[in-house]
């Protein structure tokens, strides 16, 4: 099978690897039918983050049932399925509590020894717990709009959630990527009434827009803050969601925080500490937030996609085949594109 690997820094490339094959009851086996490239792809690209030579990459993907595990018994061979960018066993104290990424038997696919999404095949543990059906019926053009689930939809709903986004909240959305696009339509969807993103790139900007936000604010830092409160004539945000995670993203995203407001933080931590204590704690202000749980949130989302009543498809603005991964990459990486798509 081909499947994508990260050989070193700007190095990913498609390598013929061993075929995945089915090595617990519990397992599937999946033919990935569509997947892409996420944002927190790039650390391991640009080296900020460490990969082994070798290692697969990706975690979005949805596909059909190609094999199962004696133990499998929601799916069926042929059914097509969307896989959360974590698998979990649905069974120990924190899949029970809805915390299914931090499961005690659960992890990230491309992870060493785990398949990554961005090949023909990926093995699955814990299939019935992990994967969700789809509709036999769904159309070709409805796929990327239902594949942002597995990841960023799903994170930028748990910004808004977990920053207590509520019917007349004003919020600010700190980054202009796809979970920064896709908190903004978890804003609108949760009823804020006044959605400020902070961004300076025309085209996502205009994406912010079409999906509810009613202001676009392109500075940075002090300066940020300053047209924030100019534009709610002198007050701060709710909520704010941070779904940057640089070290600046998250100064700015307290300092936009009104006093006894939530700061959901989705964005990836890299960069450096942030957080001030003395600030939180003087100021009453809460931060929340974390790995989404987006196995959690699917079953939710999904009709809404399904019903043509939420749809993020918008984020994915360039397509490529698998056996043009290094273009993807360095198209995200240079910001000419903000998500690759990728139908195998």
């Amino acid at each position: 099978m081909w499947a994508t690997v990260i050989r070193g820094i700007k190095d990913v490339k498609v390598e013929e690897v061993p075929d995945s094959h089915i090595q617990a009851g519990h397992d599937a086996l999946v033919r990935v039918t569509h997947t892409c490239i996420c944002g927190s792809d790039l650390w391991a690209y640009k080296g900020v983050s460490k990969r082994r030579s070798g290692q697969r990459m990706g975690h979005e993907f949805i596909g059909l049932v190609e094999d199962t595990g004696a133990d499998v018994s929601r799916l069926r061979l042929g059914q097509r399925v969307l896989a959360p960018f974590t698998w979990a066993d649905g069974a120990c104290e924190f899949c029970l509590s809805g915390l299914p990424t931090s499961c005690v038997n659960g992890g990230v696919w491309g992870l060493p020894g785990a398949d990554g999404a961005q090949g023909e095949l990926v093995r699955v543990p814990f299939a019935d717990a992990t994967l969700v059906p789809l509709p036999g019926n769904v159309p070709e053009a409805m796929m990327p709009a239902l594949l942002t689930l597995s990841d960023v939809m799903s994170t930028g709903h748990h910004a808004a959630i977990t920053a207590g986004v509520k019917p007349g909240s004003r919020v600010a959305v700190v980054g202009d990527g796809a979970v920064g696009l896709c908190a903004v339509l978890a804003a609108r969807r949760l009823g804020a009434e006044e959605i400020i993103i902070l961004g300076r790139h025309a085209a996502r900007t205009t994406i912010a827009r079409r999906f509810g936000a009613t202001h676009v604010v392109s500075e940075r830092g002090p300066q940020a803050v300053t047209a924030v409160r100019e534009i709610s004539a002198g007050h701060m945000a709710d909520a704010v969601l941070e779904a940057a995670g640089t070290a600046e993203s998250m100064r700015t995203a307290l300092a936009l925080t009104r006093d006894g407001g939530t700061v959901g933080f989705v964005g990836m931590p890299y960069g450096g500490d942030a957080v001030d204590l003395g600030q939180m704690f003087d100021r009453n202000i809460t931060l929340a937030g974390g790995v989404a749980p987006a196995r959690k949130y699917i079953p939710e989302l999904l009709p809404e996609v399904l019903e043509r009543r939420l749809d993020p498809s918008a984020v994915f603005d360039k397509e490529i085949a698998l056996a043009d991964i290094h273009e993807g990459y360095a198209a995200m990486d240079s910001r000419v594109a903000l998500k690759v798509l990728i139908r195998m």
